[in-house]
């Protein structure tokens, strides 16, 4: 299977899906943030491993924790993803912090600022 295929896609879509609902609902962990989601999920085209990106809506001490969690509860979520999607191969999940939004949410604050300043001095 190739990484862009059709199949892949659907794979990456699924895992994420059912994935985001074993965070959400299943695990009971209290160092993970209830405001985490899965941004996005790439399972390589053999299905051993898989990455997926993170965002958890708090600050640093709240990641940190959220990733520990996650990590320690990594066998009852792959567990859990096996036999809910039937695959050939269940993927070694590996998860990965997405600062995406709190990048884009820090750049707005930013252009905020910097416009507030240039209105100012007009």
């Amino acid at each position: 299977m190739r990484k862009n295929s059709l199949k892949n896609t659907r794979i990456n879509g699924e895992v994420q899906r059912v994935l985001a609902e074993i965070i959400r609902s299943d695990i009971k962990d209290p160092r993970i943030h209830p405001m985490t989601s899965v941004v996005s999920v790439s399972v390589a085209p053999d299905l051993k491993t898989c990455k997926a990106w993170i965002s958890v809506l708090g600050d640093e001490k709240a990641v940190e924790d959220t990733l520990a969690g996650l990590k320690s509860a990594g066998g009852y979520i792959r567990r859990e993803l096996a036999r809910q999607i039937n695959l050939r191969n269940t993927p070694e999940i590996t998860f990965v912090m997405d600062q995406s939004i709190a990048y884009g949410v820090d750049m707005s604050r930013k252009i905020d600022e910097v416009m507030g300043t240039h209105s100012a001095e007009e």
